[in-house]
């Protein structure tokens, strides 16, 4: 793993991000994106989870995937359309409620979030709430817009850790061709092993990124051959909704 700048990744051995946090199987029928789902996290060991956030219609940042209730919730709506005094009434299975983001930071002060803004009106109240909570440096940024990681750095500073875009994907993929490219802003890459038919994370897409001194995290991965085989390709981090999997895979590996 390539030493890092930034204090999120600076850790030593394989990043393990619970991916919405201890859910499903693993953790008892817990559902994503709960309180209960990131305790049960941490109560495993985990220092790393993962979140998306959404801006309700009156300006509050709450840690949840979708933009809509509808999939999860005995409610439904959008919730930038909805008051957070609406939302906060959405119950999932086993009663659980939707969680502020804010929360999920100030709960366990030492955790690790990455996080992704999931609209661009998410973008500077998630940047209020980072700078409220001094939180800069335990919270990690990726987005599929670009514009919304230029829109945080350009506010929170080169301090913020930031993956890197769709674009600059593309020329990191690009350049483990070798075909020469530009300077890549951002602090790792985090892929998907593939996207669609095209493979994304191979051997070269890692040394790569390690020349660049980029750590390759990779989501979402569930399967515990898949998580060996990117281990072996020297990934530096890996998501999964199967904490309890890659907990062991790590385990024997002695880097837990």
């Amino acid at each position: 793993m390539p030493p890092s700048e930034w204090p999120f990744l600076d850790t030593p051995g394989v990043l393990a991000f619970a991916h919405r946090g201890a859910h499903g199987p693993d953790a008892g029928g817990l559902p994503e994106n709960t309180m209960a789902a990131y305790e049960a996290a941490v109560g495993m060991g985990y220092r790393y989870v993962e979140t998306d956030v959404h801006r309700t219609a009156d300006g509050v940042l709450v840690a949840f995937h979708d933009d809509g209730l509808d999939r999860v919730t005995d409610r439904i709506g959008k919730i930038a359309d909805l008051a957070w005094s609406e939302v906060r009434e959405a119950r999932l299975v086993g009663g659980h409620g939707v969680p502020l983001f804010e929360d999920l930071l100030g709960s366990w002060p030492e955790l690790r979030v990455n996080v992704e803004p999931k609209a661009d009106a998410s973008v500077d109240l998630l940047a209020d709430v980072i700078e409220r909570t001094g939180s800069l440096d335990r919270v990690c940024v990726g987005s599929f817009s670009g514009k919304r990681l230029t829109r945080l750095r350009t506010r929170l500073g080169p301090r913020l850790c930031t993956s890197m875009g769709p674009l600059a994907t593309v020329q990191l993929r690009i350049a483990s061709l070798g075909v020469p490219v530009g300077p890549i802003t951002a602090a790792c890459a985090q892929v998907p092993v593939r996207r669609g038919p095209v493979p994304v994370v191979d051997r070269r897409f890692v040394a790569a990124a390690h020349r660049r001194g980029l750590q390759v995290h990779v989501w979402t991965v569930d399967d515990r051959a898949e998580m060996e085989w990117l281990l072996d390709l020297g990934v530096d981090g890996l998501m999964t909704d199967r904490p309890t999997v890659l907990k062991d895979v790590l385990t024997a590996r002695g880097l837990w």
